[in-house]
């Protein structure tokens, strides 16, 4: 029998999400997380072999003389996150804009001024590929010493088409050349730059830029930033059937500051995802519990925005639908790197306990990128994306913000990061 190469051990405390790869966790199965004390998991050549208690891996005769071995006592284990809503590939930032918020200034006058995402798509066309990938390499660091194993990336600070495929041609670079796996989406209607009409730029991404993005294989998603002032709900449905015909998997930015219709054009398309869902309304609700449509739910753009307003993840949750959770990490509306900033946020604003928390941050956030059969939970077969937290409980991890909880990042089943290299194995 070979032995495995890793084992994490003795954890007060292991989260293993085991259940719920099939089909994303709704309702009360958001609190099943999958509990076990004293629990251990075992990895080999990237790969989860073993998971029970501690007694139980050791029986399996996993463990040998060249396994590692990393003690979590005191400690508890959990899956890798999994942020499945990131804008992070793009150069330049945008703290200007924060005296223009805190006058008041509304995001849309801002995009008006020249300023939002086309203040960025400015910044990132006159940087080189390398600079590029330099600042988003350091942004993609600081999510993984956060806890983050897997990461979806949108293009959409190009707006046209050579910019775009550069976009998603240095989201595969950074893939094969960092160890934090980065799902690509297309979001080439992320605004409407000058010069176009609305209407005029739909057609152009329709006929021009869709295909040759899909013939070259560059992205697994298409979103779309549906938003009265943006791209309406027909201009939206427009976009997202083209790109379901190119046999792209399909997100939505739906209803983030106006009851628009995004909620209901995205469970009449059967999206994977409906993202932000601020001001959905009780029919939308319902209709992407009756599709089965995951609410990827964004606090931390909430927080930042300071209105307030934030998601009804409880309604969705009673109302049956499953929900996840990410940064939606971007210069404007969200800087930030941190799934732990965003599970505090998401306790006390969203209302969800620590379980349902953890839960929207990992497996169905898994659901939300495709990627469920791969990582999101601790289970024999899948990769081995785990975490050690150097917290009591589950209960401390939303707790104590402003801090970074991770000890240990455990990437295909290798040490990635670690607090202090030099303690915790035994």
């Amino acid at each position: 029998m070979k032995f495995a190469d890793l084992l994490i051990h003795s954890a007060s405390t292991m989260v293993t999400m085991e259940g719920h790869s099939g089909s994303p966790a709704r309702g009360e199965k958001m609190s099943e997380v999958g509990l076990r004390e004293d629990g251990a998991v075992a990895m080999r050549e990237g790969a989860i072999v073993a998971v029970g208690t501690t007694e139980e891996v050791l029986a399996g005769g996993w463990v040998g003389p060249e396994t590692r071995r990393i003690s979590a006592q005191g400690k508890v284990v959990s899956p890798g996150f999994v942020d499945p809503h990131t804008h992070v590939i793009y150069a330049g930032s945008r703290e200007n804009e924060l005296s223009l918020k805190l006058k008041g200034v509304p995001y849309l006058e801002i995009l008006k001024q020249g300023g939002g995402i086309l203040s960025t798509v400015r910044s990132t066309k006159q940087a080189t590929d390398e600079e590029i990938k330099a600042q988003t390499r350091r942004r993609l660091q600081t999510m993984l010493s956060l806890g983050t194993t897997t990461v979806e990336v949108k293009s959409g600070y190009g707006l046209t088409l050579d910019e775009e495929m550069r976009a998603l041609r240095l989201i595969k670079e950074l893939d094969s050349e960092q160890v934090i796996d980065l799902v690509p989406t297309f979001m080439g209607a992320h605004a409407v730059p000058s010069g176009y009409s609305e209407e005029e730029f739909t057609n152009y991404i329709i006929a021009d830029v869709l295909p040759q993005i899909a013939a070259r294989n560059l992205a697994e998603f298409c979103d779309v930033f549906c938003e009265p002032g943006i791209f309406s709900v027909h201009s939206s449905e427009r976009i997202l059937s083209k790109a379901k015909q190119l046999n792209f998997r399909l997100k939505i930015h739906a209803d983030e500051l106006d009851a628009a219709g995004g909620a209901e054009l995205a469970a009449k398309l059967g999206v994977t995802s409906a993202d932000h869902l601020l001001q959905a309304s009780d029919g939308g609700i319902a209709a992407l519990a009756e599709q089965g449509v995951i609410a990827v739910l964004l606090p931390a753009t909430s927080f930042n925005l300071a209105k307030n307003s934030y998601a009804r993840a409880r309604d969705m949750i009673s109302a049956g639908v499953p929900v996840a959770l990410a940064t939606d990490s971007n210069p404007g509306s969200s800087p930030t790197e941190s799934m732990p900033l965003v599970l505090t946020l998401a306790c006390l604003y969203l209302r969800l306990t620590p379980e349902e928390a953890l839960t929207a941050a990992t497996i169905n956030a898994a659901h939300a990128i495709g990627r469920a059969d791969e990582v999101g939970s601790i289970e024999v077969g899948k990769q081995g994306d785990v975490l050690i937290l150097d917290i009591p409980n589950l209960n401390y991890l939303p707790y104590h913000f402003g801090n970074n909880p991770v000890g240990t990042v455990i990437k295909r089943g290798k040490v990635v990061w670690n607090v202090n290299p030099l303690n915790g194995t035994s």
